[in-house]
Order: C-alpha cells, then structure tokens, then sequence
C-alpha cells in the first residue's frame, strides 16, 4: 500500500469496485479497501438483477449466476396471482446471482484495470485540511496509518460514516429503514423459472416477502419491512410464520439480515474531495429495497467524473456536483419515481391490495410497459391511486422525451 493515490474508495461492494475499475481504467492510482476479510460476505439482499443492466458493467457468467428467470409471480393477500414477463416485472428480475462470488467478480475486475485492493483494512476517519477531503486514516493489520488521495469515494454501505465525516448527514430514522432477513433454504418445491413476490400486512408489513430460485431446488426466501412496523413482531418472526405456512418441510441452510435505505436518495453526495456512491448515498430502489444495479450505475458515473476533475486540477464540490447532475439526473429520477410509489403503498390495506390485483387478472403483460400498466391500473382504480398521479405524469413525459 503506497502513501497516495489518486483517489480512494471505501467499500467493495458493486458501487465500489465499479468507481475503482472505472477509475483506474481511466489511468487513475486507485485503492479500493474493505474492512471484511472476505469480498461479498455475509450476502446482504435477495441477489436479484435485471440482465440488461447488468451487461453494461459486466458480462454474464454462469459461475456466478445461479438461476435465468423468465418472470415474477405476484401473490395478494388473498391469493389472488399476476404473472409478469422478465422485461416489466422490474429491475431486481432477470438473473439470480451468487452475490458472493459475483462480488468478487466485480473486484477482480478493478483489480485487473489496476487498482490495489486491500480487504480486513478499515476506514478509521477521513484527513481534511482547509474545508477538503485530503485522504483516509486507515486501520490494516492492527496499525493506523494515513493514506492521502485527491478524492475519497464513499461505498461503506447504509448509515456512511464516510459521509458522516465529512459532513453530510447519512442518519436514516426507523421509518426509513427496511428491515430485512432472508433464509437460503432446500426443498422448497417452487418453479425455478420464476420470482415470487407475497404482499399484505399479515405477511409483510409496509413490505413484502420474496422467493427467488438458486437452482437445484435452493431458493431465496426473504422479507423485507419497515423499521417503524416490527415494533410486535420482527422481520425474522415473520418470515418464520411464512416459512411455517408455506414451506413445513423444507430446510434452511443459511440466515442473512440486514437494513436497506428506502427514504428516497439522500441530500447530497460530494464535498471538496469526496463522493458517495451506492447505499452510502441511498441509490437503492425504495420500493424493492434493490440497489445492484443503481449502485454499479452511479460508481460509473463517480469514476469518469473523478478522472474529469483529477484532470482538470480541481476537486472542489462544485466541480464534483457533476456527480451529482448526473446520477440524479437517470439514477435518481427512478429512485424520486419510486418513492411515490413506495409512500401510497405503505398506505395500502390487504382489501385495496387485492382490488388492484383483481382489476390486473387476465391482463398480458407479455408486452406490457411501464406507461401501460399504469393505465391499466388508473383506470380500474382512480381513486385508489389518485396518488400516484405525479408518477404517472413523470413516466409519460419520460417516454415521450425518449421517442423524439
């Protein structure tokens, strides 16, 4: 580990290893750390991706890619199930990774465009001198020692301290928070062509409860709710209940939990020297809790712009808030979108659940688009969705403004 670099990045999740390879492509000495020993472990989401999106970072690999689905099953409370095509069933729907390897992937990657990767290596507090981010004090192998750069990314996940250091505030209240826990499990039985997706206040509060197939009959079986609802009964009691109601004999093989940002994307994400990228900056997806994809895009975006000002000599927040610009700009309208979204359905009873579901049965969605769906669901439901009519606005001006 040398003394500096050109940049620093904190944490090797996907946002981070995509900001250091992009980075170090562009010439750039780059240090990517991560305070675990192991890359991708423990696995902290449902490992879900959309194929499209994931091919413009990384080409697909089957060592790491553990089921192909064609589409998602989506049960109300009262049973009632919608089938939707992989392409209009969401970003969290294509491939079914093996996060723990793919991870990995992803920072070999880096590696291989020449950044140095350091794992059990902590960030221990940032060095700013006159009002700018100068580097990390770093904590590797029992020693504390400084490592200057010209920008620090954060990628240190949800709550950044990061962030925190250098002013910003990453603080998320309760409400703000999904919950999360998540069983591997055998013997399920379920149809590995598929995602499934349980929804109502019994199961899953303010939230829902996710299958997502790993092949040879393993699955994902998580769920995810508000912080503000597992007040009576956690995350885990309730996925138990489920898993008890619907899966009595098969086993579980590993536990995972979690939190996840679904307030919406933070306030801001640079200062003189520094960006935050991925769940540090709250790019998750506030209604799915899904964040792969949004963080590999913004770590993109963060290291072509950190290259752009290390190249013109100036690192300040002003020159940086081309980050800005830009992930808020693709990245962060999705997100905005979402939040609406996510703010009407907590609001949902299991009866206007299972309206909305009854008014979609029989409807093909096998060349169904976003636009369209809405459509569909306005009109067997104005009222109940009277809400999300600012969505609806933004997706129409977004289509139209894509066909000119």
């Amino acid at each position: 580990m040398k003394d500096y670099y050109d940049v620093i990045v904190v944490g090797a999740g996907p946002a981070g290893s995509i900001t250091a390879k992009t980075a170090a492509k562009k010439g750039l000495s780059t240090l990517l750390i991560e305070k675990r020993q192991e890359v991708g472990d423990p696995v902290r989401c449902a490992e879900g991706v959309s194929k499209v999106w994931l091919r413009k970072h990384i080409n697909p690999d089957s060592r790491w890619i553990c089921a192909d689905v064609k589409g998602s099953r989506i049960f109300s409370p009262d049973g009632t199930m919608i089938e939707m095509a992989e392409e209009v069933a969401g970003g969290e729907v294509g491939y079914v990774l093996e996060r723990k390897l793919f991870d990995r992937a992803l920072v070999y990657e880096s590696a291989k465009a020449g950044a140095e990767v350091f794992v059990k290596t902590r960030a221990a507090g940032l060095i700013i001198e006159d009002d700018y981010v100068k580097g990390v004090r770093i904590m590797h192998q029992g020693q504390e020692r400084e490592v200057r750069c010209k920008i620090v990314v954060g990628a240190d996940g949800v709550e950044s301290k990061i962030g925190r250091w250098a002013g910003i505030d990453t603080a998320l209240k309760p409400v703000d928070i999904e919950t999360c826990a998540q069983y591997l499990m055998s013997g399920t039985g379920i149809d590995q062509d598929y995602c499934y997706f349980y929804l109502g206040n019994e199961v899953a509060p303010a939230g829902y409860v996710w299958i997502f197939p790993k092949g040879q009959d393993l699955a994902n079986v998580g769920i995810g709710i508000l912080g503000s609802k597992s007040g009576e009964k956690t995350a885990v009691e309730y996925l138990d209940d489920f898993v008890k109601d619907k899966f009595p004999d098969a086993q579980i093989l590993e536990m995972d939990a979690g939190g996840v940002p679904v307030r919406g994307t933070i306030e801001k994400t640079t200062a003189n020297g520094l960006m935050l990228v991925g769940d540090a900056a709250r790019q998750s997806d506030p209604v799915t809790g899904g964040g792969i994809i949004n963080a590999m895009e913004a770590g993109k975006i963060a290291g072509e712009v950190a290259y752009e000002a290390i190249s013109a000599d100036d690192v300040s927040v002003e020159r940086l808030n081309e980050y800005e610009e830009k992930w808020r700009s693709t990245v962060g309208l999705e997100i905005d979108n979402s939040l609406i979204v996510k703010n009407v359905f907590i609001k949902f009873t299991d009866k206007d659940l299972n309206n909305l579901a009854h008014s979609l049965e029989g409807v093909n969605f096998s060349t169904m688009s976003l636009i369209d769906l809405l459509y569909a669901l306005f009109k067997a439901n104005k009222k109940l969705l009277w809400d999300l009519r600012v969505l609806f606005k933004n997706v129409v001006k977004y289509e139209l403004d894509f066909e000119r």
